[in-house]
């Protein structure tokens, strides 16, 4: 039978049969984390396999035949949530898509670059790695730019780079040495090799036909600079540098070694160096010559000066003697070199005492008493040493001890005298009742009793303690005597306690001090009390001693057990009371069968913990046994209980700090003698307390839980473990772990900046915060306490605040809120009560009044009198004034509803918005190029042979930082150099240097450095650094910001501005917009803000798809006041929603339609026939002048081309345009302030054009308009109103930039980087000025950085700013860079309205401000090598984006622009001739210059 795709479904299938299974053998086995999605694509000769987890991980496996499997890479993807089934690959299989419950996470198939070394690369065993050997990383084959080349790429970790030094030391007195160093596995070197030492010398490498290298060592200057502070040894890197790849490729270590550091012959001649040591003039040296004597070079250890080892040096104190050592080749001083003396230092005090050479083995101290003051210590130990000639040092062997001891110091008795060291040679003078040397004692061979004397015992005994007192006649009692003399070894002493025997136990025994001895049992029936007797030796009278303590015999007894019930799992505190039970040195306590855990016993009682029960609920006996006694009662019985149950807890969460309420309800919680609920998160338990309401009610004080990260999530954290300890109940430890939930602490805002804030009486008190609602299930709430003064007050909360009823008490009254163990204090409120006139007071008000009325009443006589022509006059004006009024009135009403409703309805449009990103090719170069849009670093070069080789050799010179250094100094010092060339040559050099943005980094900081001390020098005031572009390194920071920041404005930052931006420009138009001057009624600006009333009305015109007739109408809302160009515009925004704007039609080339029924169509433009036209004023067309009603049909159609609309096209393009470009130029700040621009007439028709506004500045203004208008200051109004309703966006922003903790984003390294890159330079100019090091920061990065991308968002995002918006986002920059600054701004009637907008914010904006360069300084700095690490990458991700030779022909220019200067330049630095810098650039001048 055939088995074909036609065979699967065929009744008869004998052929798959069989009777053997066919079993797969396990590659990988994974018991822990559990696997729970697998997908796997081969990769060259290996099957690369990604396992998603159970626990939230990812696993890498390399499989590499069908027995072999290797995890190399394990990641973490989501913490503690399980990957779903489905991994998915990128087409280019670079990336591998994961799937968890709340998230898709995207990951690299390899992170090679995390290797920092080749024995990390290939030893990790990622099949996609491999070593890049020129370039010195880990990446892939294709991304390393010399692997096609023999040996430039590394697969195998035998092919590593191996480099052998030969001398691999020398002496820091040997400078210029030539070193031979050998390299393994490498490609050809012919391009040239350079040898560093770390950073500091650098020098060109010899290649040898061998293949080997030689290097010259530093020079005695450089030596100095690499050795200096580091001892005798210095091990430093010997880097190999590639000229090809301009990278350090390999190294070695290589160690410096100073002789001369070493202070001992025994460390000079043990040194792995060769060093020799000068016996004569104390010195180690690397050069033996310079020895004076011959016989003084000593060159091992045996040769050496040392006092030998013969243990401790005993010194009694006060003694006059000689102190006798033994040495070995000990020098015989010189003509004019001091002899031999003993140094004792002692407590602070120095005893110089002479000695005497005998020969080279031995050395004398003559005789000399020592000594220390105090006897709180029998010996101390001294620093001794011998030394000659002065302060020349014998070298001593590591364990030599010299100590100073007092017999008599710590040994009142004799039974601590004879303990003392027999070395002491202490012994108890019997007459003087003293412990002394035998020499201090009269008549010592009777006197003096000395420990090694056969039969020495101490006379009179005496005891001072017993314990216990009491003990069962039973007997088994341990017995512990504490005394003087009590004999020197057990077996001396014989005791016996009320009569009865006491054994001694001599492993207890301490000698002549203490004895413990057990009682044997009392035959007596009632044993009197007695006291202890104890003997040494025999009993004679001088050797015995009774206690004046007696001891009794006593029968404990106990009759009540409580509590009398507990849980059968045990751990309940029992109490056993009855009499005597704190007799006897031991007790155990036994409940049935098992040993209740003792705690502490009195005279009436023994607490102790009670043991599980074996046979479940049930009653069992107590029993007692005290030493040898057994006590019992039959009628005291403890009874076993059903063990404790949780069945339920209200609320199922808390706040991570706990301390909220709990209520649990279970079964026989009475039993539970102290529950503690408990949480256990990360490795960290925590508990708190419970308190038992009932058998199944208890409430519970939640555990609080450490996170060990700054933000909680906000859906919350779940304990590893979660549940109670009920005694020893194991059940309810721990419960279903989902089944507690910890939310983010809620925080509070302080009452206003300076933590004061004034109230009256009766007004409500407002505590703003977060996280006041947790996101939890249920109706339970956080149960919150606000005290005002010491009371509390009734309380409204929300998510964000806390509204207290107003306040009866006056004064200054701090408030605090309570909340789940928390205590937040806000500051003071600051309560201010109406006072009472006082009696002058209203006296003279009553008098003052009273001449006002007379006043009055003289003019109302005086207005009778006058004519009745200007009755007629006064009741006009009083009209008009009314009119005025009720307008005012009206237009502030409006601001006021406008403020209140525009919120939410702005916040609400928001919502799913779409962020057109720039890619980063045209972003960087909108911020480097500003108005260049095709810049040639964008394009192909097309270039001769010999131009693109002299740019390339251009571009090997531009990684010497001496030539980029002395080239740009040169330029800068040029007079004709201009601003624009300054911005010009940084752009261009970081993008030539984008591939090498570490090197690129470190220029930077130079340039920086040498811009700090001209600032300085120049005496300039600090604070003005980095203020303005007058330098390359100015532009080259915010060029490098540029780079550096662009992943954090795509993850982080981007959002909020790109809100920002929406939500001006949808509050904009929600309002009349003037198409002349820009000028509309929403403005943050005063310039451009409408400043009189326009009557209009909002339509909804239903669009007709451009691209699909057929396809559903789009309803649109635009103003009946808007001209057909805005309204096109805005047709075009709701059509193309979310489209960017440079993939949409634009509006001049579009006509708008206007539908009346199937034939009707009229094409709606700004000029036509039907224009109206005023004397020489020609108004706009707009919606209302076509009559457009609400919910007419138009249509959006290719613009119809002919003679007509072209010339009306024409007319109004140039006045427009005319209108533009005085706007451009007119930038001055006295142009800014005019309202509305000079609009000339056109020079054919002699007409002016307007839409909304006339420019009354004009001549043929008349006086009589303005009496239509209301005062136009009254409509600032509405920049408070315009400006409240985008403040949770400017908000947002704001809180987004000067914030270290971001969404998914942590601070840029950059930022940290540089910001202590600018506190370093202050601290080596010894600038303390906090306010400077503020100033610099905030012009390093807000200033340089965020106010360009605030002002021009149109740099990130692919939008159209208009006028409108653009002045609003000045001023939003205009209120960044204010709150930067650390001087205060003094505001009044005449400041300008946008400084006078923000005042009240611009105090938090710089609480903001210090907060976050607070937070930053606190952080751990970046080392170089991390950052060098972050910069290599980030030169990997975009290497190609722009064209290199392009930027570098640009750069060029201004070499042949100022030939002869740089040259010059180059000539005059002595690092440039070092280098022939000015050869190699003469060389690529003549290159490029040749036809050829």
């Amino acid at each position: 039978m055939q088995i074909n795709g036609n065979f699967c479904g065929l009744v008869l299938n004998q052929p798959l049969g069989g009777l053997h299974v066919i079993e797969g053998l396990p590659l990988l086995a994974d018991s822990t984390d559990g696997m729970a999605s697998v997908a796997a694509y081969p990769y060259q000769q290996h099957s690369v396999v990604f396992i998603g987890t159970r626990s939230g991980s990812l696993k890498k496996v390399r499989v590499d035949g069908s027995q072999e499997a290797h995890l190399y890479e394990t990641v973490p993807v989501v913490d503690g949530s399980p990957i779903l089934r489905d991994l998915l690959f990128s087409p280019d299989h670079r990336h591998v898509y994961l799937l968890s419950e709340k998230q898709v996470s995207q990951l690299p198939v390899e992170t090679c670059e995390r290797y920092p070394s080749c024995a990390a690369c290939l030893g990790s065993g990622d099949p996609h790695c491999g070593w890049c050997v020129l370039h010195h990383r880990c990446c892939r084959h294709g991304a390393c730019p010399g692997a096609s080349a023999p040996r430039g790429f590394a697969k195998e970790l035998s092919k590593c780079v191996q480099v052998r030094v030969r001398p691999n030391n020398v002496s820091v007195t040997s400078p210029g040495v030539q070193l031979t160093v050998a390299v393994s596995n490498v490609p050809d070197l012919s391009a040239g090799v350079s040898c560093a030492f770390e950073e500091v010398t650098e020098s060109e490498a010899v290649l040898l036909p061998s293949g080997e290298l030689h290097c010259s060592s530093p020079s005695l200057q450089e030596l100095r600079a690499l050795t200096r502070g580091h001892g005798a040894a210095r091990t430093v890197q010997l880097q190999l540098l590639s000229k090809e790849s301009g990278v350090s490729f390999a190294g070695a270590d290589f160690v410096f070694y100073d002789c001369s550091a070493l202070q001992s012959c025994t460390s000079c001649v043990g040194s792995p160096y060769p060093c020799h040591w000068c016996k004569y003039r104390h010195v180690c040296t690397s050069r033996p010559h310079e020895c004076s004597f011959q016989e003084g070079r000593v060159h091992s250890p045996e040769g050496c000066p040392e006092i030998l080892p013969s243990g401790d040096l005993l010194i009694p104190a006060g003694v006059m003697q000689p102190l006798t050592l033994r040495a070995k080749n000990l020098p015989q001083p010189q003509s004019g070199q001091k002899n031999y003396e003993c140094v004792v230092r002692v407590q602070g005090r120095q005893q110089r005492v002479p000695a005497v050479r005998f020969n080279s083995s031995s050395v004398q101290c003559q005789n000399a008493s020592y000594s220390y003051e105090g006897d709180e210590h029998g010996d101390t130990e001294l620093d001794f040493s011998v030394v000659w000639d002065g302060d020349f040092p014998i070298d001593k062997p590591a364990t030599f001890r010299a100590l100073l001891y007092k017999c008599w110091a710590q040994r009142p008795s004799c039974g601590l005298c004879l303990k003392a060291d027999p070395r002491f040679n202490c012994g108890w003078c019997i007459s003087e009742h003293r412990c002394q040397l035998r020499a201090h004692c009269p008549a010592p061979k009777t006197n003096w009793m000395h420990p090694n004397q056969k039969g020495a015992r101490c006379s009179h005994p005496r005891i001072a303690q017993i314990h216990p007192l009491m003990g069962p006649k039973e007997g088994g009692t341990r017995i512990t005597i504490v005394g003087e003399n009590l004999g020197l070894t057990s077996r001396d002493v014989g005791l016996r306690v009320a009569g009865v025997r006491c054994n001694s136990i001599p492993a207890e025994y301490v000698s002549a001090e203490r004895i413990v001895c057990e009682m044997e049992e009392s035959l007596v029936p009632s044993p009197p009390p007695g006291p202890a007797e104890l003997c040494i030796g025999d009993c004679s009278a001088d050797f015995r001693t009774h206690s004046e303590q007696l001891y009794s015999f006593v029968t404990p007894t106990f009759d009540r057990v409580s509590p009398s019930r507990g849980p059968a799992s045990g751990g309940t505190r029992i109490t056993i009371s009855g009499h005597s039970l704190d007799a006897g040195s031991r007790v155990t306590v036994t409940v049935r069968d098992g040993e209740c855990q003792f705690v502490r016993r009195d005279a009436e009682a023994i607490v102790c913990v009670s043991p599980v029960s074996t046979l479940g609920p049930s009653q069992a006996s107590i029993t007692l046994a005290i030493d040898r006694a057994n006590i019992s009662s039959p009628g005291v019985l403890y009874t076993y209980t059903q063990d404790p149950t949780v069945t339920r807890l209200e609320p199922t969460w808390s706040i991570i700090n706990g301390s909220t309420s709990i209520t649990v309800s279970g079964t026989h919680l009475l039993t539970v003698q102290e529950p503690r609920v408990r949480a256990k998160y990360r490795g960290i338990e925590t508990t708190n307390t419970c308190q038992v309401i009932n058998d199944t009610a208890m409430l519970c004080k939640a555990p609080g839980i450490f996170l060990g990260r700054p933000q909680p999530q906000a859906q919350g954290e779940h304990p590893d473990e979660f549940g109670f300890l009920l005694d020893h109940v194991q059940t309810a430890r721990s419960l279903n772990r989902s089944s507690f939930t910890y939310y983010p602490d809620p925080s509070f805002e302080p009452l206003g900046p300076s933590g004061v804030l004034d109230v009256k009486p009766g007004s409500h008190v407002v505590l703003k915060g977060k996280n006041l609602i947790p996101a939890a299930a249920g109706s339970s709430r956080l149960n919150y306490t606000v005290l005002i003064g010491g009371q509390p007050c009734t309380l409204t909360v929300s998510d964000t605040q806390l509204l207290c009823d107003s306040p009866s008490q006056t004064g200054r009254q701090p408030v605090m809120v309570l909340v789940g163990g928390l205590e937040f204090w806000l500051g003071t409120l600051h309560i201010t009560a109406d006072r009472a006139l006082s009696l002058p007071a209203v006296v003279g008000l009553a008098a003052g009044g009273a001449l006002l009325l007379l006043a009055i009443t003289a003019v109302l006589v005086a207005y009778k009198r006058k004519t009745q022509d200007a009755d007629r006059t006064l009741k006009r004006l009083q009209l008009q004034m009314d009119n005025l009024e009720s307008r005012v009135a009206l237009e502030c009403k409006e601001a006021f509803a406008e403020l209140q409703t525009d919120i939410n309805e702005l916040t609400n449009h928001m919502d799913g918005v779409q962020i057109p990103f720039l890619d980063y090719r045209t972003y960087a170069v909108r911020v480097l190029f500003p108005g260049i849009e095709a810049h040639p670093v964008l394009k192909e070069l097309d270039t001769p042979p010999n131009v693109e080789k002299a740019l390339r050799l251009f571009g090997q010179l531009l990684h010497s930082r001496a030539f980029v250094l002395t080239f740009i100094h040169t330029l800068e010092a040029q007079s004709s150099f201009s601003m624009r060339d300054r911005g010009t040559v940084a752009s261009l050099t970081m993008v030539a240097l984008q591939s090498r943005l570490d090197y690129a980094t470190g220029l930077l900081k130079q340039l920086l450095a040498d811009l700090i001390e001209k600032n300085l020098e120049s005496k300039n005031h600090p604070k003005l650094l980095l203020r303005r572009t007058e330098s390359v390194a100015e532009k080259m920071l915010t060029n490098w910001f540029t780079f550096l920041l662009h992943k954090f404005l795509k993850e982080c930052a981007g959002e909020p501005l790109f809100l920002l931006y929406c939500a001006i420009k949808q509050q904009m138009e929600k309002g009349p917009i003037d198409a002349i001057t820009g000028e509309a009624r929403y403005s943050l600006s005063e310039d451009k803000l409408i400043r009189q009333q326009i009557d209009y009305k909002t339509l909804t015109l239903h669009c007709v798809c451009p691209e699909s007739e057929g396809s559903a109408q789009v309803p649109v809302k635009v103003l009946n006041c808007d001209s057909i160009t805005q309204a096109k515009d805005k047709l075009l925004d709701a059509v193309y929603k979310g489209i960017p704007y440079s993939q949409r039609p634009r509006a001049e080339d579009m006509d708008l339609e206007w539908r009346q029924g199937r034939m009707a169509r009229i094409i709606l433009q700004d000029e036509d026939v039907t224009t109206k036209i005023e004397c020489d004023w020609k108004r706009v067309n707009s919606l209302a002048h076509y009559q457009v009603t609400d919910g007419s049909l138009v249509a959006l159609v290719p613009k119809q081309v002919s003679a007509y609309n072209m010339a009306n096209s024409f007319t109004f393009t140039r006045s427009l345009s005319r209108y533009e470009s005085l706007l451009r130029t007119a930038s001055s700040p006295d142009s800014l302030r005019s309202r509305a621009p000079m609009i000339t007439p056109d020079q054919e028709t002699g007409t002016k054009l307007w839409h909304l506004v006339k420019n009354h500045d004009h001549a043929d203004h008349r006086e009589g308009d303005r009496g239509s208008k209301m005062v136009s200051e009254i409509y600032l109004t509405r920049l408070l109103a315009t400006k409240g309703t985008l403040q949770k966006f400017v908000d947002d922003l704001f809180e987004t930039v000067f914030s270290t903790a971001h969404r998914g984003s942590a601070l840029p390294l950059a930022i940290k980087y540089m910001f202590d890159f600018l506190d370093e330079q202050a601290d080596q100019r010894q600038i303390g000025d906090p306010d400077v090091r503020h100033t610099w920061k905030s012009n390093c990065l807000p200033l340089r950085f965020w106010v360009n991308v605030i002002k021009n968002p149109q740099f990130v995002f692919d939008i159209h700013k208009s006028s409108i918006t653009d002045a609003c986002l000045s001023v939003v920059a205009q209120t960044f860079m204010d709150s930067c600054s650390t001087s205060e701004h003094r505001l009044g009637k005449d400041s300008p309205s946008n400084k006078l907008l923000y005042a009240k914010d611009i105090p938090s904006y710089k609480s903001w401000v210090e907060r976050y360069y607070r937070d930053i300084a606190k952080m751990a700095s970046i080392s170089d090598q991390d950052m060098d690490a972050y910069l290599v990458e980030q030169s990997r991700l975009h290497a190609s984006d722009f064209n290199v030779l392009s930027a570098l022909s640009e750069l060029y220019f201004y070499v042949t622009k100022y030939r002869q200067e740089v040259l010059t330049a180059l000539d005059r630095d002595a690092s440039c001739r070092k280098q022939k810098l000015r050869q190699k650039l003469e060389h690529i001048i003549g290159l490029a210059s040749s036809n050829s």
